[in-house]
């Protein structure tokens, strides 16, 4: 199935109809400036910002090649009235199909899941709110690959495009090196908010600092969450930049869910110009939780 038109929310798109899964691109700054990429060469697999679980009773829902399992939504979503804050809200209706019989009839559903977008837009800030609700049709074990050298991964995740440059890591809470405030990877670290931050080209090779942060819920499993990311790392090639956030809720181990029984995950994405302002963010993720 090829590419459809993709949803506007604010100046971000929708990809809804997209296999393997739906995602978000572009997500920008308030001024419009474009911080994710689709499918990069070194992990073409990784769509700008996503949800999926790598495995799902042991069958691959992440990579692109071999079987793997799809995300799967035939409709657009349905956009709801002004039922808070955010304003206007986006539901999607979308089934995890098993491997085996990719994108056709009679493919076998394991997971029902429900994401609803709302976005809002400020001067210096753009918000986005992903309340993700996954209903298993059979019990399932959510997991991801052991972090060795690499992996961990699972949940809501974030790809930044390469020449976003200089980019750096904060988690707050954390003791971090002497004389030194920012980290280049993040492995298994808990925090209630990650952020990337860095340098963006501009028009005419102008450049100007911007940042996007991923809030993680106190009501999520795990939280605060731990949080798998890099600035460079070999895994993504060994040059350039990988920028990459994920929201590793399952990095300490699996996690069961009866057939039936529901699993909520709730973030709020953030993205600003210019440079940094972490008291910003905290007081961002405290008006969200609050709500």
């Amino acid at each position: 199935m090829g590419r459809s038109d993709p949803v506007p929310i604010g100046q971000w798109a929708y990809n809804w109809h997209d296999r393997p899964r739906p995602f978000v691109h572009p997500v920008t700054t308030p001024s419009g400036r474009v911080l994710t990429v689709d499918a990069p060469a070194d992990h073409p697999w990784h769509h700008a910002l996503w949800f999926t679980i790598k495995f799902v009773n042991g069958e691959n829902f992440w990579e692109e090649y071999d079987d793997y399992g799809l995300l799967v939504q035939d409709r657009p979503p349905r956009v709801l009235g002004a039922t808070d804050a955010a304003g206007r809200i986006w539901r999607s209706h979308i089934s995890w199909q098993r491997p085996g019989n990719p994108g056709g009839t009679g493919a076998e559903v394991v997971i029902d899941q429900v994401v609803e977008l709302a976005l809002e837009q400020h001067r210096d800030m753009v918000a986005m709110d992903w309340d993700v609700r996954l209903v298993p049709r059979v019990d399932v074990v959510l997991d991801r690959t052991p972090f060795t050298t690499w992996g961990g991964y699972g949940g809501l995740t974030f790809r930044g495009r390469g020449d976003w440059h200089d980019t750096t890591l904060w988690a707050p809470g954390h003791p971090w090196p002497p004389g030194d405030d920012t980290r280049a990877r993040l492995l298994g670290d808990g925090s209630r908010w990650c952020s990337l931050e860095g340098m963006l080209p501009g028009p005419q090779g102008a450049e100007r600092p911007a940042g996007m942060a991923i809030l993680d819920h106190p009501g999520n499993p795990n939280h605060p969450t731990p949080w798998y990311a890099s600035t460079r790392a070999d895994t993504y090639g060994d040059e350039g930049w990988s920028n990459f956030v994920n929201a590793a809720f399952l990095w300490h181990g699996p996690l069961e869910v009866a057939a039936g029984e529901e699993l909520r995950l709730r973030h709020r994405v953030v993205t600003w110009d210019d440079e940094s302002d972490h008291e910003r963010i905290d007081s961002e993720w405290d008006r969200w939780v609050s709500r």
